[in-house]
């Protein structure tokens, strides 16, 4: 028999302004500590590093993180140059080293080649999967092995600041899947001089800001009381990119049992994927056909 889940059922979005030295995972833990959550995840991993947006799903919200994941983020980020690490970032070994210094014209110029669907292969030391190993166990281990590359829709890449001959800082829109460290990585082998990431911070995901973001030292003050919960989105946040339909009360009532039911539409086509509200709250997301929803996630909040 399956062990049963204790805790919370608690509901919604968390945005949390994760800070450096912490993994995404063990923000996650600790947001499933502090409300005494049954279930919780997240919506994109951040290098632990790295700074910024870290959304954190409880609940039924953990069934709209594909929607999150699959969202445009911004980043905003550092890279030096001269110098290439192992890891694609400041954590790494220096592997190789130039003494070229491209001008800022040199840059903006060589941006534009990153912008639009690229093809990126990822860091080598990344959680990416090769032959079902992690590939940065492999490259701890000195394992030779390479990593096919894939798409990525990288929406903008501005440079918004040159502190100094070594340093450049640009601001990134993407897709789903994106690496900052392999742009910097890639960015210093165009430009012929090298680089890496030396400071990331995810400004904002999907409809989350890093603005709005709760630090960890609020969570940990605020950890197992009523407060904490005031913090909370809601769970439609994470369907902000869906188109939303009107359930009927006989359509919800279906809806929620897994069947097709009964909506008003206005701007959905036969086939859209949306999803179902009843009084204000998500009952399902799934596909439109001829007036109905044909469910795919159902909320049991």
């Amino acid at each position: 028999m399956a062990r049963r889940k204790t805790g919370r059922d608690v509901h919604g979005w968390l945005v949390v302004d994760k800070p450096a030295g912490i993994t995404s995972n063990a923000v996650v833990n600790k947001v499933r500590w502090a409300f005494g959550a049954k279930k919780a995840g997240h919506a994109g991993t951040l290098d632990p590093e790295a700074t910024g947006v870290l959304a954190v799903a409880l609940g039924e919200a953990t069934k709209t993180v594909p929607y999150i994941t699959d969202a445009f983020k911004a980043y905003r980020f550092t890279v030096k140059l001269g110098e290439a690490t192992n890891t694609d970032d400041a954590e790494g070994e220096v592997i190789a080293t130039s003494d070229l210094r491209p001008d800022d014209a040199e840059i903006a110029a060589a941006l534009g080649g990153f912008t639009g669907e690229i093809m990126q292969v990822p860091p080598k030391f990344s959680a990416v999967k090769i032959d079902g190993e992690r590939a940065y166990k492999l490259a701890r281990d000195d394992e030779e092995f390479e990593i096919a590359a894939r798409p990525l829709w990288v929406e903008s890449l501005e440079m918004v600041a040159r502190p100094d001959a070594d340093h450049v800082t640009l601001e990134m829109v993407c897709g789903k899947g994106g690496y900052v460290r392999a742009i910097a990585r890639d960015l210093g082998a165009t430009l012929g001089c090298l680089g890496h990431v030396v400071e990331l911070r995810r400004t904002w995901s999907g409809p989350f800001d890093a603005e709005d973001g709760v630090t960890m030292d609020l969570i940990e003050e605020l950890a197992k009381s009523p407060d904490l919960d005031d913090y909370l989105r809601p769970l439609e946040d994470g369907l902000e990119d869906l188109p939303e339909l009107k359930a009927t009360a006989e359509g919800a009532n279906r809806l929620r049992h897994g069947n097709q039911g009964m909506v008003i539409a206005s701007d959905v086509e036969y086939g859209d994927e949306a999803w179902a509200s009843y009084e204000g709250k998500a009952v399902a997301v799934g596909i439109y056909k001829a007036g109905e929803l044909h469910p795919s996630r159902v909320f049991n909040l």
